[in-house]
């Protein structure tokens, strides 16, 4: 029998690749839900393919109507809390969220909630809402698989350890396409430069967030509550090639890391597969001795993309919340050509003192929501012309 799945984000770069593992004849999945966003039309497509959707979401509920005519099978949903609501209302046991930011958060914290098994590719929900989401998988009894690319590379190391011990965590970055570049350079490059990612294939958001490395910062947060490790002990290395998705070192000095292309649909299998697995897996003692890896030396120290959203995760509450909106929000502004590109970090200091839920205080969805908005409105008005 098979499995029933719910994709979230199905027009976008992670939802359209996955779409291309559920048409697979030896696809276990039955997709029975999706939700995309503002492209209606991309819905119509979705369900004019897939006859066995039976749950849909898009953002505008007036965007949506002529599609009930069409499909009267289909249980539509819209709106702020239509993405939980699909979740819950859909009855999928895996849940597939490929949404890209704070909206995220909402749907993988019940999904959580529910038991279900969430396959994780939304980063913002454990930036964000991290402590939510694992608490409600661990009181459910739900399972998370990640689907980043860094994270499936610790995940399958550490399918591999065999009983030995790991040691240190080391995650690779490209760098970007403005690796190695000067302040000057920086304060000059257009969308058009930032988007030009040197290895891989992936939407605006996720591409300009590797440009200014917030993406990484993001990605040792995520590393923090999907492993249970301190992500200032986290060791980022350059890997130009982005052959070497990440690796671990051994108590012995010997390294494991997964290698492959920069591809996500082998990310993406490994997570709609269980999680299970080490493909790709290699051991060295030396990771430089990878064929086709590049590595260069990185100062984590010294990019305020890392230590920024660290520094927000360190001081807990609703700093990370308040720092995600900014960046969200200082990404679409830089896209549009309305701040230069330096101004992204600029946003991202200014939210370090926005109002701050202290660090022990039991935090809701609704706390986190409320900060995102006023993180949103301020970090506006900071770059109003």
């Amino acid at each position: 029998m098979k499995k029933s799945l719910l994709l979230l984000g199905a027009s976008g770069n992670i939802g359209t690749q996955a779409l291309d593992l559920l048409s697979l004849e030896k696809s276990p999945y039955d997709l029975i839900g999706v939700s995309v966003g503002k492209n209606v039309k991309r819905l119509r497509e979705l369900l004019s393919m897939w006859k066995g959707i039976r749950y849909a979401y898009a953002e505008d509920c007036r965007e949506i109507d002529s599609l009930k005519c069409e499909f009267p099978n289909v249980s539509f949903f819209s709106g702020e809390t239509g993405l939980g609501d699909i979740v819950a209302q859909s009855g999928a046991d895996y849940v597939l969220n490929a949404l890209v930011g704070f909206a995220g958060l909402l749907p993988s914290l019940v999904s959580a909630k529910l038991g279900k098994t969430l396959l994780l590719a939304n980063k913002e929900s454990l930036v964000v809402g991290g402590k939510l989401v694992i608490d409600g998988i661990r009181s459910a009894g739900g399972r998370l698989v990640p689907i980043d690319s860094e994270h499936v590379a610790f995940a399958k190391c550490l399918n591999a350890l065999n009983g030995r011990k790991a040691k240190r965590f080391i995650i690779t970055a490209s760098g970007g396409p403005f690796y190695g570049k000067s302040p000057m350079e920086l304060s000059k490059a257009t969308p058009e430069d930032a988007l030009r990612h040197p290895t891989w294939n992936m939407g605006k958001k996720i591409t300009i967030d590797s440009a200014t490395m917030v993406n990484k910062g993001f990605e040792l947060i995520e590393a923090a509550w999907l492993f249970d490790v301190d992500p200032s002990l986290i060791e980022v290395r350059v890997d130009r090639h982005s052959r070497v998705h990440s690796a671990i070192e051994l108590e012995d000095g010997k390294f494991l890391a997964d290698v492959g292309p920069s591809d996500m649909h082998g990310p993406i299998g490994f997570a709609l597969d269980g999680g299970t697995g080490s493909e790709g897996v290699v051991e060295c003692s030396d990771l430089s001795l990878i064929e086709g890896a590049d590595f260069e030396p990185f100062d984590a120290a010294s990019s305020e993309g890392v230590i920024l959203p660290l520094e927000a995760f360190a001081r807990g509450g609703t700093a990370p919340a308040s720092l995600n909106a900014a960046n969200e929000i200082a990404v679409s502004l830089f896209l549009s050509g309305k701040i230069p590109f330096l101004s992204i970090y600029k946003a991202l200091r200014l939210s370090l003192g926005y109002p701050l839920l202290k660090k022990g205080t039991a935090l809701s969805y609704d706390d986190l929501r409320e900060a995102d908005l006023e993180s949103r409105e301020l970090t506006s008005k900071a770059f109003a012309q």
